[in-house]
């Protein structure tokens, strides 16, 4: 197939390699300077749907695939699926399950979803009593998209108040007890198949302390969850959900992420988003053995029945974020970066770029030098595969050490504790 993928970060390079892997035709746009080292980029407004469809048109794609969260609620597949041409990625009323939590909120109490008790405030007054109804700790979310760095947990009222009071509306919920999973669904509309489940860990330091992050390392498979755990996901969250959607008039076509918590009860959902996360989907990604391209056409041409299940390969992935100075607070721009080539050459490690770019270092005596420089908070994931998890991570971490730039900033606890026992619930 000949396919167009929309966006500039690691999960875009991620779903690229992979699409590129299989023999299709890849297009990006924008894309980075990894993808640049395996298909064709081309320039583009991402927010541009009427853009993004005349470039879709002008290239012949049989496949649009819209990376982040704010072109889809934007509205940019619509005009892609308006043009004619297959696109995964909902429409900008589905998209709503992430462009609003209170949204997401409503559609799970209709599906009858099983997730945290919440309130919606809009002034401080409601925020502090939706605090003191669910009590400590308090989990405080942005009513609007944040990159996933819009959620607030603390046991610290005051922290809680002054972030409610930043926003313009949030939602505030109880907190789950239990260790956090992220589940991929591939969605036609109306049927749904499930990744192989993730853990991601938020927090920029060790041992989950520090600013919450977009993600700063992932592995997958979870081999202390439950064995039918994305089963019971898809029977208790996904098809209640992808049906609530058909009732409301815009069933959900693409990937729909469900955050979970896995607590005594059993999973419950702690948010939904509309698109792969990243990096938790990297590793995912990286064991999934059947057609990626074939998929995701089904799914966005609602004939999800017509290809079979993912399958997945034995063994396990890591992957490890390597961010820059300042990073979740700020970024720094510009520093020049070595050792990615000699990390790409190890066996099952790919380096996947989240915030480069390429500037010019030419000289009179190096008229074609060029630099790789950071251009963003995360910068590269570095992500292996392995026999098992600690093979896993062991690669990746010995991959990462021949990488560096001024202020490099990664963990160094990605999956050494699998059960997340170190960070605790809702704190990865």
């Amino acid at each position: 197939m000949r396919i167009l993928v929309v966006g500039t970060g690691g999960r875009e390079h991620a779903l690229a390699l992979k699409l590129s892997q299989e023999g299709n035709e890849v297009y990006a746009a924008p894309g980075n300077p990894g993808i640049a080292e395996f298909a064709t980029l081309r320039d583009v407004d991402i927010m541009s749907g009427p853009e993004i469809a005349s470039l879709a048109g002008e290239l012949g794609v049989d496949l649009v695939i819209v990376g982040p969260e704010a072109p889809l609620v934007a509205g940019v597949a619509d005009a892609v699926r308006d043009a004619g041409i297959a696109v995964f990625g909902p429409s900008q009323a589905a998209a709503q399950l992430e462009g609003s939590k209170a949204f997401s909120k409503d559609v799970m109490s209709a599906a009858g979803v099983p997730t945290a008790g919440s309130r919606v405030a809009t002034t401080p007054e409601e925020a502090a009593a939706a605090l003191d109804e669910f009590g400590a700790p308090y989990v405080v979310k942005d009513d609007a998209l944040a990159a996933g760095k819009g959620v607030v947990v603390t046991r610290d009222r005051d922290e809680a108040l002054a972030h409610a009071a930043a926003c313009e509306r949030v939602v505030i919920e109880e907190f789950l007890d239990g260790p956090e999973v992220s589940l991929f669904a591939i969605c036609d509309g109306s049927r749904a198949y499930a990744l192989q489940p993730a853990q991601d860990f938020k927090r920029i330091f060790d041992g989950g302390k520090g600013g919450n992050t977009g993600g700063m390392g992932a592995y997958s498979p979870l081999p202390w969850a439950q064995p039918d755990l994305a089963e019971v996901v898809l029977e208790t969250v996904v098809r209640p959900t992808l049906a609530e959607m058909e009732k409301r008039g815009a069933p959900f076509v693409g990937c729909l992420y469900v955050g979970l918590s896995l607590t005594a009860k059993g999973p419950k959902v702690i948010e939904f988003n509309c698109r792969f996360g990243d990096p938790d989907s990297q590793p995912v990604l990286a064991l999934l053995e059947s057609s990626l391209g074939d998929l995701l056409f089904a799914a966005a041409t609602g004939a999800l029945d017509t290809v079979e299940e993912p399958v997945f390969s034995d063994g396990a992935s890591v992957t490890v974020v390597l961010a820059s100075a300042g990073y979740p607070e700020s970024s720094s721009k510009g520093d020049v970066i070595t050792g990615v080539g000699n990390a790409n050459s190890i066996n099952d490690v790919d380096v996947i770029h989240a915030g480069t770019a390429i500037v010019d270092a030419s000289t009179p005596e190096e008229p074609d030098h060029r630099h790789l420089v950071t251009a963003g908070g995360r910068v590269l994931a570095v992500r292996a595969k392995g026999y098992d998890i600690d093979d896993a991570r062991s690669r990746a971490y010995a991959a990462a050490d021949l990488i560096s730039f001024d202020g490099l900033q990664r963990r160094s606890d990605i999956a050494a504790e699998p059960l997340g026992v170190v960070e605790g619930a809702s704190l990865l």
